[in-house]
Parts: C-alpha cells; sequence; structure tokens
C-alpha cells in the first residue's frame, strides 16, 4: 500500500509541477502573439547625437560578396580598377557611413600585408574560415580605394585568429 501511496505523490507532485510552470509560462507566449505592438516616437525629444558609424556595414570574402561581387575586372560592368561600377551605385545609394573590412570570419585568419603592394606579387594562402583559397587580389589597398570611391569609411579589422601584434603594427 505505501508503493501505491508513493506513487501517487510522486505523480501528483510532478502534474503539478508541470501544471503550475505552465500556467506560469503561458502569459508569456500570450504577451508575445496577442495584441498590437506600439512604438511612441518624440522627436521633439532629443537625448544625444548618434554617430553615424554606429550604423555601418562589412564586406566579408563570404561566397561571390568580394570577387564577382564588388570585385570583377571581367564583367563588363567593372570600372578600370575591376570594381562592378552597379555595385558601388547601389552602396553609394544606401549611404553607408562606415564599412568594415575584412568581416566575418574571414579577418580570423587574414594578413592585412598580403593585401597590399603588386597583384603579381602578393600570395595565396589558404582562407581558414571557409577553407578555400585566397589570391589577395581584392586586399587592402583595394579596399580602401573602394571604400574612397562609393563614399564611405573605411574600417580595417585586426587578426585576432591567427595574427600577432607586430603584424597588426607592422
Amino acid at each position: 500500500m505505501k508503493s501505491n501511496r508513493r506513487e501517487l505523490l510522486r505523480t501528483l507532485t510532478g502534474t503539478s509541477a508541470a501544471l503550475a510552470a505552465g500556467s506560469w509560462l503561458q502569459p508569456l507566449g500570450y504577451s508575445q502573439t496577442r495584441g498590437a505592438a506600439r512604438a511612441i516616437i518624440n522627436q521633439a525629444r532629443h537625448k544625444g547625437d548618434l554617430d553615424r558609424r554606429v550604423l555601418g556595414a562589412f564586406l566579408e570574402h563570404l561566397g561571390r560578396a568580394v570577387y564577382e561581387g564588388v570585385y570583377d575586372p571581367k564583367s563588363p560592368l567593372a570600372d578600370a580598377n575591376g570594381f562592378r561600377k552597379d555595385v558601388m551605385a547601389e552602396i553609394k545609394g544606401m549611404g553607408v557611413p562606415i564599412m568594415r573590412y575584412p568581416g566575418g570570419n574571414f579577418v580570423s585568419g587574414y594578413n592585412w600585408l598580403d593585401g597590399v603592394g603588386p597583384r603579381n606579387q602578393r600570395p595565396t594562402v589558404l582562407d581558414r574560415a571557409w577553407n578555400t583559397l585566397e589570391t589577395n587580389q581584392f586586399g587592402t589597398n583595394e579596399f580602401i580605394q573602394w571604400a574612397r570611391l562609393v563614399g564611405t569609411e573605411p574600417l580595417l579589422g585586426g587578426n585576432f585568429g591567427t595574427g600577432t601584434v607586430a603584424e597588426q603594427v607592422a
């Protein structure tokens, strides 16, 4: 008889806890799905200036974002530098205030020195982030030049993955 009573108590305790948790969590679900959201914007109340560089973008060597995206010297849409004119026009039109390069995972293996100097002397290296070969044909020099052409402030990201302090300050 004791084992039945203990089993009943265990079942009731578990059921009560589940019901209590369910009733406690239920309002959270309703608050996310019921009613209309509302925002009040008071343009007369000025709390401070927002630095426009806070809302920028980044350019990463992912897929075709760089090669065939912003840089494709073989494209009929490219300028004399190999930069896609149609992409530059879109970026200019968006008014991107600041652009970080390299962006995303690519920065953790990028040596900025590999992307400067004559293109035919730049090393081809393994991009560890995306397991591809990086030719460095669009590198540090090209990014800064491209950023100036599209009217965005260039921001260079530091490699804290495989890089060294000496590399960063070279």
